[in-house]
């Protein structure tokens, strides 16, 4: 009789294969390719800006009390009973808000954080909600709201105490813009941010009070966020002003879209 005796065979570990070491370096270097990917796609839009898009643009002067950083800012125009061109400045640097003071600290989301010093003018507009709705055919933006509010999440922003649109004077509009290539006509948060894109002679409509006016652009402007020249009135004409941050994704300046009404 034969006698068996059974082992049992340890277990030994298996040593890692080359495959397996090749998957390992394909996801690290995906990992990095991504990430490559998503800080360039964040940075081509500013670099751009700053290089081909921005020179196109006037700056208007630094210091806003002056009729000279005003005039600029509206160009060359005559009133047209007098021949002598009329201008109110918004107030001086003591007296007069600032755009984007302490821009770090608020959420510009909010239109009263872009003008600290007149949020109580914000309040008193915000009751009133008037409205009416702005068209950038361009852009492809259509009768997107406008009101005499305070929150750019859900609409564009008439800075309180402007003209209503098609009245002499400066009709001021601000809005939120993000990177352009989530440009949304639909979403208020991203609805300016190709504004830069504009040329003079595009096209702006407001239908207000179930009238059409059309602007047409006439200068575009950069400016620091103290620059409030461009917050000025003048009665020659009828304005209006276009505001949102630049470059894109950033609160660093202003850009100003200056348009006149024209007889359609």
């Amino acid at each position: 009789m034969a006698l068996y005796r059974y082992v049992k065979k340890t277990g030994r570990k298996q040593p890692r294969t080359t495959h397996s070491q090749f998957n390992s370096r394909l996801i690290s270097g995906l990992l990095v390719v991504v990430g490559i990917f998503f800080l360039a796609n964040a940075a081509y839009p500013i670099i751009t800006y700053q290089l081909l898009v921005s020179p196109r643009f006037a700056n208007s002067f630094v210091s806003p009390s002056t009729e000279a950083a005003i005039a600029q800012s509206f160009g060359t125009a005559q009133d047209k009973s007098s021949g002598v061109a009329q201008v109110r400045s918004s107030g001086t640097n003591n007296d007069a808000p600032a755009l984007g003071i302490e821009i770090e600290l608020l959420d510009l989301t909010k239109a009263n954080n872009w003008f600290p010093e007149s949020s109580s003018v914000f309040e008193k507009e915000e009751q009133s909600q008037t409205s009416y709705f702005l068209s950038i055919p361009k852009l492809g933006i259509e009768s997107a709201l406008v009101v005499q509010g305070v929150d750019l999440k859900k609409s564009l922003v008439q800075y309180p105490g402007t003209p209503s649109p098609g009245k002499f004077g400066n009709t001021i509009i601000f809005g939120h813009s993000i990177l352009p290539q989530f440009f949304n006509p639909k979403n208020y948060l991203a609805i300016f941010s190709t504004l830069p894109t504009l040329k003079q002679k595009d096209e702006v409509i407001i239908n207000y009070n179930e009238v059409t006016y059309k602007y047409i652009v006439e200068q575009m402007i950069e400016v620091t966020p103290e620059d409030i020249s461009i917050l000025a009135q003048r009665y020659d004409d009828s304005y209006l002003t276009l505001i949102t941050c630049v470059p894109p994704g950033t609160y660093l300046k202003r850009l100003i879209i200056r348009a006149r009404l024209i007889k359609i």
